[in-house]
């Protein structure tokens, strides 16, 4: 990607209503934008969800239509913000909401849950405002779970590209490029289209169902954010390919909600080194025990605890080994 230059507005005259339009929006405090967008790099660049350590880039879908947008941290953690780049001020409404929903903020009962979850608390300092990212996009986000089903992510983030750029539509947003997908154009691609980039015929049969469903309404964002959380897994896991694991990630970095993903391997693996001193992987099971004091803030202790994925178990496993960050 091409690094992102201010274009200085002309001295005495009349706008020029084809350039992009900049703004900057305030986020709550407080939010370590760069940190909390790390995660969208660490296995590669997936074209959709594009961060090279200075720049956002991804789209917005309004009513069906995607926006490009790229995003550039400003502020400080403690006064967050970020300076955003459209093509058409008439879509600022859209982005600006969009980017306000971006990141899951913890609710007031964060700080009674660190008073009495040491480690949390020790993290929480290590890696103040780290939060969860949100794919507000739902066709993507079944997608980037479909394609991570029994494979290394980083080969999942390759496959992921090449449907892209395969059949996914191409944006340009003030010289950086970035695409969307549209389910009602892969619910037309053939299954054998899809295996041909190196998905399984499985995962191309679950991709293609999900754009069907998305494509014909039966899978819809507003209708899901309406219902209880076992009413969205009763409906998401009716459709071929989506399990209550792809599920509850839905709940968690798709509507927002407070959700340990028990199911999913990084997250048996730490929270069974950091709670269980386990040295086997834990169950489900023995996964929602050990966070049931999490409560409301599920969704985030569990973003901040990810945060520690691949460092050593010995260090997990103690809180005092987590002090404020050395600067």
């Amino acid at each position: 990607m091409t690094s992102l230059d201010p274009v200085p507005a002309p001295a005495c005259s009349a706008p020029d209503r084809s350039a992009p339009d900049r703004f900057r929006v305030a986020l709550p405090a407080p939010l370590d934008v760069p940190a909390s967008l790390a995660f969208l790099s660490k296995w590669g660049d997936d074209l959709l969800d594009r961060w090279d350590g200075a720049h956002l880039v991804r789209t917005v879908n309004s009513s069906g239509r995607a926006i490009p947008f790229v995003g550039v941290p400003a502020g400080t953690v403690a006064e967050p913000a970020l300076d955003v780049t459209i093509e058409h001020a008439a879509d600022r409404p859209s982005v600006e909401a969009a980017v306000r929903r971006m990141f899951v903020f913890p609710p007031p009962e964060f700080g009674e849950l660190l008073a009495h979850d040491p480690l949390l608390a020790a993290l929480d300092a290590r890696h103040p405002g780290l939060r969860e990212v949100r794919q507000l996009d739902l066709f993507a986000a079944l997608v980037r779970a479909i394609s991570a089903q029994q494979v290394n992510l980083r080969w999942a983030t390759t496959t992921r590209r090449r449907l892209s750029e395969a059949f996914g539509e191409r944006h340009v947003v003030d010289g950086q490029e970035v695409y969307s997908l549209a389910p009602a154009r892969l619910a037309e691609v053939e299954v054998a289209a899809i295996r041909a980039l190196q998905f399984t015929t499985r995962k191309a049969e679950y991709i293609r169902h999900a754009a069907a469903a998305s494509a014909s309404g039966q899978l819809d964002l507003a209708t899901l954010d309406a219902l209880p959380d076992e009413e969205v897994i009763a409906r998401l896991t009716a459709l071929r390919g989506i399990g209550r694991w792809t599920a509850e990630w839905v709940l968690a970095r798709t509507l927002g909600r407070p959700r340990v993903v028990a199911g999913d391997l990084g997250v048996r693996k730490v929270v069974g080194a950091a709670y269980l001193r386990a040295t086997d992987l834990p169950s489900e099971d023995a996964v929602r025990r050990a966070t049931a004091h999490w409560g409301s803030s599920a969704t985030v202790a569990q973003a901040l605890l990810l945060r520690t994925y691949g460092e050593p178990v010995e260090a997990l496993a103690s809180a005092e080994a987590y002090g404020p960050a050395s600067t």
